[in-house]
């Protein structure tokens, strides 16, 4: 998950785990994290994507099995609490929402009775 986290061999094994992890449900269980059915349905990936922004910033290096599990554990909470309280459309984790912020401009139109 973080480029800091090192090779899958030396890895903390949760990080490993998350790694085989095959559904945001997995993720959940995993880490211990409690979460509504309805909001993991509608956000699942949006979710997953933001938890795995939060977690470049992190540096597991140096860290117990314990700690990073606790950190893992704490970054998925933040990334679910963005989506129960905002929706995907307001978060915009995703390239093809963020280009959907702005609607693009008109182009300037100068009417020809103003060229006179």
């Amino acid at each position: 998950m973080s480029s800091s986290a090192g090779s899958a061999s030396n890895a903390p094994r949760v990080l490993e785990q998350l790694n085989k992890a095959s559904s945001a449900e997995d993720f959940f269980t995993l880490l211990g994290v409690e979460y509504d059915p309805l909001v993991v349905n509608v956000a699942r990936l949006h979710i997953l994507r933001r938890m795995g922004q939060y977690l470049v910033s992190e540096d597991f290096s140096g860290l117990g099995e314990e700690a990073v599990t606790e950190r893992c554990k704490a970054v998925l909470e933040q990334a679910y609490a963005d989506f129960v309280s905002s929706s995907p459309i307001d978060q915009r984790v995703f390239k093809v929402l963020k280009d959907a912020v702005a609607p693009a401009k008109p182009k300037a139109m100068v009417q020809l009775n103003v060229l006179k």
